[in-house]
Formats: structure tokens, sequence, C-alpha cells
């Protein structure tokens, strides 16, 4: 069931952690700031209640949908594939064969030996949600980091704007002192980690490529400058149809996670015409 994925300690720590800040943030932060029950710290907290709550339940859905298998019946069609060259068609039809599951598998797919299946449009495997990245939860995945990104660094600035106006000279040696400096040392070290998270994905979802891809890519690049050759990712059109194809042509629903119904069936992918060019 997929409600056993729960049960995990990496996603209890999730739990812990997003508890932890945020009752530091209404609590202390904003209650030492301005005040939680005044017109400003009421508004400061429902603000940061609604990013925890929507990062929460943007976690819920990546945790519980399923980020894409490979239907039992699938075999490769390489001749209605939208590519110029027979080597290259050659190559993909030699990497569509699982040499674990010992069945064909579309392209972008990839085994995952955690999950112990090959995974539609697979970015990683990430024991945050117990769950890998891939073809139908990347949405929820990516909105999940920018919500997180966002309430983190509202946090930081809540807790830095309480931390200029405290006197430090009343507290003396009391215990808050050490919990300010716990809580200062984990918020802005989670800020800059979601924020390299979100800046690497957005980057990635720019350029429709995965974490998988990239680093494929790498290699790939490389072998093309030897034999004096380019080499561009496949599967890159353009800026706003890559954003597109992963939030939805419909900008309103761009940071709902669970809509989905733009995508298809993970198993076949536009590409991009020219993808290798001699220099």
């Amino acid at each position: 069931m997929k409600w056993k994925r729960f049960l995990s300690i990496p996603i209890f720590s999730v739990f812990l952690l997003m508890g932890f800040v945020y009752y530091i943030t209404l609590f202390v932060s904003i209650e030492d700031w301005v005040g939680l029950w005044s017109s400003d710290g009421s508004f400061h907290a429902v603000a940061f209640s609604f990013l925890a709550i929507y990062s929460l339940f943007s976690f819920f859905v990546c945790v519980l949908t399923d980020p894409g298998h490979v239907p039992p019946s699938y075999v490769p069609d390489v001749e209605d594939r939208e590519l110029s060259d027979q080597e290259f068609r050659r190559n993909v039809t030699h990497q569509r064969k699982c040499e674990i599951c010992s069945t064909y598998k579309p392209q972008r797919c990839h085994h995952c030996r955690t999950c112990r299946r090959c995974v539609l449009r697979m970015d990683h495997h990430c024991r945050w949600i117990n769950n890998c990245v891939g073809y139908w939860n990347y949405k929820a995945f990516f909105i999940l980091v920018f919500f997180a990104t966002v309430a983190s660094i509202y946090s930081m600035v809540i807790f830095i704007a309480c931390v200029l106006q405290k006197d430090w000279e009343v507290l003396g040696r009391s215990h808050f002192k050490v919990l300010y400096v716990t809580y200062g040392t984990s918020v802005i070290g989670l800020s800059m980690t979601l924020g390299s998270l979100l800046c690497w994905h957005i980057y990635l979802m720019a350029n429709n490529t995965t974490t998988i891809e990239y680093y494929e890519g790498v290699r790939a690049r490389w072998l093309a400058r030897k034999s004096g050759q380019s080499y561009r990712h496949p599967f890159n059109l353009g800026v706003y149809r890559n954003v597109t194809s992963v939030l939805g042509p419909n900008m309103l629903k761009w940071l709902l996670p669970t809509a989905v119904s733009h995508l298809k069936d993970g198993i076949s992918f536009r590409i991009a015409h020219d993808t290798r060019q001699t220099t």
C-alpha cells in the first residue's frame, strides 16, 4: 500500500523538521518580534501557515503518487521516432533494453535499484519522500521544493528581524540563547540547501532534462567533441515549451501539484530536430 511509504525514518525526520520550524517561527520568532496576536503577527502567522500547509500537501502528493511504470506490453517503435540519424536510432534501441528487468523500456526511463523497477522519466530516487521522482510526480516535487524554499526563507527573515530587535542583555545566559543559535544555524542552512535545490531544478526544467540525463549529457558532449561534433539535448524544445511540458499550459494551474491533466503516457516525448550537427 502507498501509505506504507510513510513508515520511513527520513519521512519521519521531515515531519519533525517541519514541526520544529513551524513552532519556532510562530510561537518564538513572531511572538517575540511583534506579538503573535497583533495585526502584524496574525498576518505573518497566516502567511507562513499557508506556506507550511501547502508544502505539506505537496509532500503528501509526492509520497503517494506513483512516478510511472512501464506497461507490460510495451515494445519500442523506432521507426516512429523523430530522429534523422540512423546510428543514433540504433543506440537508442540498444539502451531501451533493461538488463535487470529484461524488458523494453521507453526513452527517458531508468531502472531504480531501490524501487526495483523501471520508472518513467526518472529524475532520481528521493529518500526524503521514500519514492522515486518521475513522470507523474515531478511537478509535485518541484512545487514542494518551491514552497519549502519560500517558507524557509520567510522563516529566516522573521527570525533575523526578531534577533535584531531583541534585548540580549536582559536574557543574560538563559537557554533561549542556545535555542536561537541552534535554530538560526538550522534555518539558514535549510534555506541555502533548499534554495540550491530549487535553482538546480529550475535549470533542469528550463532545459527539459532530468538529473540522470544531465550527467549522461555531460558524457555525450565530451564524446561529441572528440568526434568533431556538437551535442544538443534531444528533448530541449525551448524554455517555454519545456516549462509547460512539466507545469502545464495553463499558468493558473502551475502551482497546483495535482493538476497533471496535460501529461500523457510518459512513454513518448517530442524531440527537437537536428540534435547533432557537425562542427
